[in-house]
């Protein structure tokens, strides 16, 4: 079953002569899955290559005009599969695009890191970035009612929501995909940087975070569990970062005297690959880290909703040294939004830190009564 993809109708629109739409994702998320559907229903010629292939590799690769110009032949359309894995790739899109009349490129990563290396400087102003996430509340409504929705919750905080696990009913099945995810694909563009000399430390720092979700991060306190340097823990996250395992999320702060804005907190892109990592698929009533698991759930749905609909803002969270806090901060059209997330119903109190110092700021609890409206 395909369940429609709210990138779809976005990648249509950017899809233009002499501009490159590149899509950018976690592995196994479906960017191929879009761009095939994609191609089913354009009527122009179209060349579709992966960068997994060497040869694909040798001419994509080559930065001689004649060569691009062969590859890409009498078609319309150019769309390129892992292009991360292509060298050069930037440079090579742009000599494409300035010398072959009209023609459209597609290209997606798994990495941002490489991708946007090689091809941030060289197609400055030639390109369209999109965000491919696992699959959102957004999409999955699409193929269940909302009392469905309601069952599947506990499901989708345990099991997260990567296509595969969505698709399929059976929990062992659903966890067996997960560890093969964690152990087979999920830290592949990261091992096979040059360089890197402790990959295992990797896994072991994904633990700890799996445990401080919601909390700040101290770099040092990473390093000194994992007998590595502060810089090697920073560096270690941003590759974590840029192959969306992880994403950072920093502390709000107009530079009022209370407040911390020093540290930041860290959020998985799916729940169901932080406790992949953990090895607990418990049920919820079996937990003790179901505040976690919601916190991050909702925060991530929101972050798809804000790239889906294109919705422009920036994100925070926010604390004082008195340990008044609000969990998620939008700053968008000149206002601050701050909400809290709690697992369980009911009100909570606003910080009144927060409403005095911000005259333009609002707050709102998002919990079980609320939060299909908030992530919808």
């Amino acid at each position: 079953m395909y369940i429609p993809q709210k990138q779809l109708e976005n990648l249509k629109k950017l899809v233009a002569p002499g501009k490159v739409a590149v899509i950018y994702g976690p592995r196994r998320c479906g960017k191929t899955t879009l761009i095939n559907k994609f191609l089913e229903k354009t009527k122009e010629k179209f060349v579709l290559a992966s960068g997994d292939d060497i040869t694909v590799r040798e001419y994509l690769g080559s930065q001689s005009v004649p060569k691009l110009k062969g590859f890409v032949g009498s078609n319309d359309l150019l769309v390129i599969d892992e292009a991360q894995r292509v060298k050069g790739i930037g440079l090579n899109l742009k000599l494409v695009v300035d010398h072959i009349k009209g023609v459209k490129v597609i290209v997606t990563g798994s990495s941002s890191f490489d991708l946007a290396w090689d091809i941030g400087e060289p197609l400055t102003g030639r390109k369209y970035t999109l965000k491919l996430f696992p699959l959102s509340q957004m999409e999955i409504s699409s193929i269940e009612q909302r009392f469905e929705t309601e069952a599947n919750l506990e499901s989708r905080l345990v099991y997260g929501s990567y296509p595969e696990v969505v698709l399929t009913a059976d929990n062992q099945l659903k966890e067996k995909y997960l560890k093969e995810v964690v152990g087979s694909y999920l830290y592949k563009d990261i091992l096979e940087l040059e360089g890197l000399r402790h990959p295992d430390k990797i896994v072991r720092l994904l633990q700890l975070l799996a445990f401080q979700i919601g909390k700040e991060v101290s770099f040092n306190e990473l390093g000194g569990q994992l007998g590595i340097s502060k810089n090697t823990v920073e560096r270690y996250l941003e590759l974590l970062e840029k192959v969306f395992v992880v994403f950072k999320l920093p502390g709000f702060s107009r530079n009022l005297r209370k407040e911390i804005s020093k540290n930041a907190r860290y959020y998985f892109y799916d729940i169901g690959i932080r406790n992949a990592l953990i090895n607990n698929f418990n049920t919820l009533h079996m937990r003790d880290d179901i505040g976690m698991l919601w916190e991050n759930y909702i925060i991530m749905e929101r972050i798809k909703k804000q790239e889906y609909l294109g919705l422009s803002a920036n994100n925070y969270f926010w604390r004082t040294y008195y340990q008044r806090e609000i969990d998620f901060v939008e700053e968008r059209g000149g206002k601050l939004y701050g909400y809290e997330i709690k697992w369980k119903k009911g009100a909570g109190k606003p910080a009144k830190a927060w409403l005095e110092n911000y005259e333009n700021a609002s707050y709102e609890v998002i919990n079980r009564d609320n939060y299909f409206e908030f992530i919808m």
